[in-house]
């Protein structure tokens, strides 16, 4: 019986292992021998999620060609990893990757830390802040308040309810957007959203252009999906979108989807100014290309003085060529899970047809209670109260970062939850695995990345302030010390942080 599920090539393998850079050595530090470096890069991979469990690695000769290694080192780092429980094999059907027992399985995404585990270790894994209350406490009640009429029916609103529509289309229409409630869709969360626009538009095989770097989850979502990604670099720091190459990869590729997060773009947290927009908006058309944009961290603007450009939407107020995904969940709570869809209304009504054979629709009460704070003004109330919270987190962290950790770059955007950080050199692999151990949960650069670029950078959201901020560098200046010192290596290392 054959145990793998996966194959992992050896070039994708040699590059992804490549990127995987430790920074110079400090006086006196012992470089590992070549098969323990070999053993502990694939260890990391795995532990990352980046090569899936259950995969099928490529023969000792081929990944000793693709490495430029001898087989020697190749094997002995295969055996190496089966002694530590991350490899297994059999005569006739290869080696595939494995995890020891009593590990947890490698997260492909960014899920958020277990409640049990926040006392001793800080979360910087997920972007996401405690609810803007008293506003959720009052959307609820509000709801509540609201729910008989709709408890007196089936319940069952495949586009969402009517008077959210019609709310979130009144919205568009106020920023000068005219919108339709046919042209909206309500679903559960952003990722609903997105993971319905990909199944109707992008079957298996079909490419999708991303931004490069990208959101880890909707990466890993179209994935799954089995469509093939696209990468198009960003420009350096908050510059944001290089329209050139954009152009290039639309016209040469001709991808069925094009994802962009346009509004404090994550991870980066850059802004598109209005022509970035509006040339985006005509390439994309021009090609054929549907573009999808992602505004779920479009009201998080943190500078009072920053001006906000038009919505992308505007440049295409029919919706042809661009369908907006909104949410909730980053602006308001993540346990808020009300996302949205503005398209065409041929597209809407596609995308609720092809829902009745996945999530049927998004739960009413939670419905009820965003409308319940767009109407009354409480949303409002609440994303200020947001912007306040993330804007002292932010400087909170930004201060912290550049006191104890100098050798760090990173430019501080004016908005979204996320500062994008070059770690000077040093695997934002092995920090990630380190860092557990002294006590910060922090996702490394290939996360959001394609095919292992990125290894020298780590996201750092706006979760924490005050003197949990400052603990969370010290925290990473440990971890930084156990990179360089070569202590993140060796199978037997601890995995959790005791308090």
């Amino acid at each position: 019986m054959v145990q793998w599920t996966s194959a992992v090539g050896a070039a994708q393998l040699a590059r992804q292992l490549k990127t995987q850079q430790r920074g110079p050595a400090g006086p006196g530090t012992r470089r590992p021998p070549a098969y323990r470096a070999l053993a502990d890069g694939i260890r990391l991979l795995v532990l990352e999620g980046r090569v899936p469990v259950a995969a099928r690695l490529p023969a000792e000769r081929e990944l000793a060609l693709a490495l430029t290694v001898s087989r020697t080192t190749v094997a002995a780092a295969y055996e190496a990893l089966r002694a530590e429980g991350f490899l297994e094999s059999r005569r006739g059907a290869g080696s595939w990757t494995a995890v020891p027992a009593g590990n947890p399985l490698p997260a492909r995404g960014l899920e958020p830390l277990p409640p049990e585990s926040l006392g001793s270790m800080i979360d910087l894994g997920t972007a996401a802040l405690p609810a803007p209350e008293p506003w959720l406490t009052r959307g609820v009640q509000g709801a509540l308040e609201e729910l008989a009429p709709y408890a007196h029916t089936h319940g069952d609103y495949p586009a969402g309810l009517p008077a959210l529509r019609r709310m979130l289309a009144d919205r568009y229409t106020e920023r000068g957007i005219p919108t339709m409630p046919e042209q909206i869709m309500v679903t559960s969360g952003a990722m609903g959203a997105i993971d319905a626009i990909c199944h109707l538009f992008a079957g298996r095989g079909e490419r999708i252009a991303v931004e490069s770097p990208s959101y880890a989850n909707i990466l890993q979502l179209m994935r799954e999906a089995g469509t093939r990604l696209v990468p198009v670099a960003m420009a350096e720091g908050l510059t944001g979108w290089d329209l050139g190459r954009w152009r290039q990869v639309l016209r040469e590729a001709a991808p069925r989807l094009a994802y962009v997060v346009a509004d404090f773009h994550n991870p980066t947290g850059a802004l598109a100014d209005e022509d970035q927009r509006r040339q985006l908006v005509d390439a994309a058309r021009s090609a054929g290309t549907v573009l999808v944009v992602d505004e779920t961290m479009s009201e998080l603007r943190l500078d009072a003085d920053l001006p906000m450009p038009r919505r992308v939407c505007a440049f295409d107020p029919a919706g042809s060529t661009v369908i907006t995904v909104g949410s909730a969940s980053k602006a308001f709570w993540a346990g808020m899970r009300i996302g949205w869809v503005r398209a065409a209304p041929d597209v809407i009504r596609s995308l609720v047809s092809a829902r009745a054979y996945a999530d049927m629709g998004t739960p009413v009460l939670e419905q009820l209670a965003v409308n319940w704070l767009m109407r009354t003004g409480g949303w409002e109330e609440a994303i200020a109260l947001r912007r306040v919270q993330a804007r002292e987190n932010r400087d909170a962290l930004v201060a912290a970062v550049r006191e104890q950790l100098p050798g760090w770059e990173f430019e501080v955007p004016g908005g979204g939850l996320t500062l994008w950080v070059r770690t000077g050199g040093l695997s934002g692999s092995r920090l990630a695995e380190v860092g557990e151990r002294v006590g910060v949960r922090v996702p490394s650069g290939p996360r959001f990345g394609v095919d292992g670029a990125f290894e020298g950078y780590v996201r750092l959201p706006f979760t924490v302030g005050g003197p949990v901020a400052v603990e969370a560098a010290a925290r990473l200046v440990a971890a930084v010390r156990l990179v360089e010192t070569g202590a993140s290596t060796g199978a037997d290392a601890p995995r959790t942080f005791v308090a």
